[in-house]
């Protein structure tokens, strides 16, 4: 054989062997409202573990990614969702949407932060809570003082100066909403939580579709204060930006980003295999490295900026509850406040 045949033989080989590899490769489409720049470093994690296995990424906001699963309901496209409020997975498990799946990190999981279901329908990985970011340098230029609580928030100097998450859109704008009703009161649109949200909406300038954007806003000088969640608050701080993390005084919204197994994929063995990397040790540092709790404890590393007793801030949360409520509270907000929401792109 020639030289060049033999060159075209190994070349043809290696063609066919590559696609033979891609053949067996199984594809996951995988929805989430994780964070852009999180998403490729734990796709990355779990590709070095099991490199047979492609993610499909479905990404967006909370609230657009609750919505479109219960609008596919009788038709399923995701096969697992990975990186989605715990609140709304238990919406979805109400509904019989989830596969139950005990990962084989389970134990390791404390209780708390994950479906009380054997096996469970859904399991947390990490916390993500409320956080005020505010522009010192220009709160200084307005003289509007750093507010420590909620109810700083209502003062006259903070009128047009505050944004927010719409909670229809945004899992942080949703928790925030819980949080208030928590704290003061629901009463079917009468407690004193609802009327702490008409006197806060007299300050809001604007409600994002972003539970990251209103700190991006504030952290640009946009605006003074944006109400949004830690790990954009100290990545944004960790940048340089002119910001401060308040974590107000009366206690702090939360939810979990949270894993479940789409009930009815046929991909049931590559979703068992992300779902015991995605509850390993291994993830949940990777986890730790952009939040403050992950739902393995002793894992996370202190972040700085972020107060050593951030989880007894934590409000106290059912998140079957939340996710009963979830219907009438947003039809509840979006009647009064959504004149405020950011135009849809």
């Amino acid at each position: 054989m020639t030289f060049a045949k033999k060159f075209m033989a190994g070349l043809l080989g290696t063609v066919f062997a590559t696609a033979a590899m891609a053949a067996d490769k199984v594809q996951l489409t995988v929805y989430t409202a994780l964070e852009t720049d999180q998403l490729k470093a734990y796709q990355s994690a779990f590709n070095q573990v099991h490199p047979e296995v492609d993610i499909k990424w479905v990404r967006d906001s909370t609230g657009v990614i609750t919505a479109k699963l219960l609008a596919e309901q009788a038709n399923p496209q995701a096969d697992v969702v990975w990186g989605v409020a715990a609140s709304s997975l238990a919406l979805l498990q109400n509904k019989g949407m989830l596969e139950p799946y005990a990962p084989l990190n389970l134990d390791a999981i404390m209780p708390q932060y994950r479906d009380k279901s054997a096996p469970p329908a859904w399991w947390g990985m990490n916390v993500f809570g409320a956080t005020v970011c505010f522009n010192t340098v220009e709160a200084k230029k307005r003289n509007i003082p750093l507010p420590t609580s909620w109810k700083d928030l209502l003062k006259p100097e903070f009128k047009g100066q505050v944004v927010m998450p719409n909670p229809a859109s945004s899992g942080t704008g949703y928790f925030d909403v819980v949080a208030w009703l928590k704290l003061w009161g629901d009463d079917n649109g009468k407690g004193g939580g609802w009327k702490y949200m008409d006197a806060l909406h007299e300050n809001i300038a604007q409600y994002t579709h972003s539970g990251s954007k209103p700190c991006n806003m504030a952290a640009a000088g946009e605006y003074v204060a944006g109400i949004s969640f830690e790990y954009r608050g100290h990545t944004n701080k960790a940048k340089g930006a002119p910001i401060e993390l308040v974590f107000p005084k009366e206690g702090l919204g939360w939810d979990l980003e949270a894993f479940a197994i789409h009930k009815g994929t046929k991909k049931i063995a590559a979703a068992k295999k992300l779902a015991d990397w995605a509850s390993s040790k291994d993830a949940m540092k990777l986890y730790g490295k952009n939040f403050a709790i992950t739902a393995q404890p002793g894992v996370a590393p202190k972040l700085p900026n972020i107060p050593a007793d951030y989880e007894s801030r934590l409000v106290k949360l059912d998140f079957n509850e939340s996710a009963i409520a979830r219907e009438r509270v947003l039809a509840e907000w979006t009647r009064r406040y959504d004149g405020k929401s950011e135009k849809r792109k």
